[in-house]
């Protein structure tokens, strides 16, 4: 049996740490990992933690991590996919609570649910309990799942009150830790860069390529006389005056055009060593989100038809689009039809799964081999020809 008397100490010890994780800059497998040992000693589960991030664009599955379980299967991905059920991650996502139980979303009964049967009662799972990790400002980066076997006590209230204020830094983590990998390990001219820091503001390390953005940033000289630009420096001085006090983990992040007119996002997070302290920025584009220039590529798509085929794949509903983009029922599915034309498909949940396998399941194999040879994980969709 679990022991579910833990009290208020354990839990504000797991949140003071998940909150100093999530400021270390730690890669994403690395960052998951030492949350599971929080997340452990406050909400006693069975197995481990099954972890996901999200497009935060499209709310699509990009990688999964859980060492018992190192590949998704496939029927697992064409359920969420293309069948509806009562315990959906998508649904969680968007759920303005932001988590779910299986028992509460079945009424108490979780056999009613396909996917229960198929993928937590075959592995000796009986509870599920889905976290959407989301920012404070709503993006959605990831979703954590929690299990227990038949018999144990339901998620409590204050268990889910913990795990709802650990999730804005679960979140982080996890944006960070993508960021990391994509900069030290970059996939294309777009990709973050990275900057290491000394106590001391001497530059310790420099991915390649991030130079001639610390160039284009107003005030940076680094490539004539090794001047940093002051909005870095700014982000690394918030960075470390928080790196030992109660708010540590707080985001120091600034957001700034470069002379060329272009947005950048610069992220900071203290270094998690002994001795001297560091501090990492990331240098990101200000980029639009991938799945647009996917889905023009792609498919061939207008803007407003780009904009209906996210909050289609958000799963919102015709009535939702309409109110939300301010135009009729009838015009939606005007739209829709031109959609389905292009993509070759006959409905809504054909055209998630056509977006899904063609452009997110490649990116999600991709991880979970990253994954198995200690290689720093990457999000977005795969964009790719059409794939037909």
């Amino acid at each position: 049996m679990y022991d579910l008397a833990m009290g208020d100490y354990q839990k504000r010890q797991a949140e003071s740490r998940i909150i100093s994780l999530a400021g270390q800059g730690h890669d994403l497998i690395s960052f998951w990992k030492a949350a599971n040992e929080a997340i452990l000693s406050a909400v006693p589960h069975y197995m481990n933690p099954c972890w996901y991030t999200l497009d935060p664009s499209s709310l699509l599955v990009t990688s999964h991590y859980n060492p018992e379980m190192l590949e998704l299967p496939s029927e697992w991905l064409a359920h969420e996919y293309y069948e509806d059920d009562f315990h959906k991650i998508a649904n969680v996502a968007r759920s303005k609570r932001g988590f779910s139980t299986v028992h509460e979303a079945t009424g108490g009964d979780p056999s009613r649910s396909l996917g229960w049967n198929l993928f937590v009662r075959p592995y000796g799972g009986d509870q599920e309990l889905l976290l959407s990790l989301r920012t404070p400002a709503g993006a959605v980066w990831g979703m954590m799942g929690l299990y227990r076997e038949p018999g144990q006590p339901l998620f409590s209230t204050d268990e889910c009150s913990f795990l709802l204020k650990v999730a804005p830094y679960l979140a982080e983590g996890a944006r960070r830790g993508l960021l990391v990998g994509e900069a030290t390990d970059p996939e294309g001219p777009g990709a973050p860069g990275l900057v290491i820091l000394k106590e001391d503001w001497t530059v310790e390390s420099l991915t390649p390529g991030v130079a001639h953005w610390l160039d284009d940033l107003p005030g940076g000289d680094w490539t004539l006389h090794n001047k940093l630009p002051p909005s870095l420096l700014a982000v690394a001085g918030r960075t470390l005056r928080t790196a030992d006090k109660a708010a540590v983990g707080e985001v120091a992040m600034a957001r700034v055009m470069t002379r060329s007119g272009r947005w950048m996002v610069l992220h900071g997070a203290a270094l998690a060593t002994t001795g001297v302290q560091r501090c990492a920025i990331i240098i990101e584009p200000g980029h639009p989100a991938r799945i647009a220039s996917l889905l023009m590529v792609a498919y061939g798509l207008t803007d407003r038809e780009q904009e209906l085929t996210r909050m289609v794949l958000q799963g919102n509903s015709t009535g939702e689009i309409a109110t939300a983009l301010g135009i009729s029922v009838h015009t939606v599915q005007q739209h829709l039809k031109s959609i389905f034309d292009k993509t070759d498909v006959r409905s809504r949940r054909e055209l998630i799964g056509r977006v899904f396998f063609s452009h997110y399941e490649p990116r999600l194999r991709d991880n979970e081999q990253r994954a198995l040879m200690g290689q720093p994980l990457r999000g977005g969709p795969v964009e790719s020809s059409r794939t037909n």
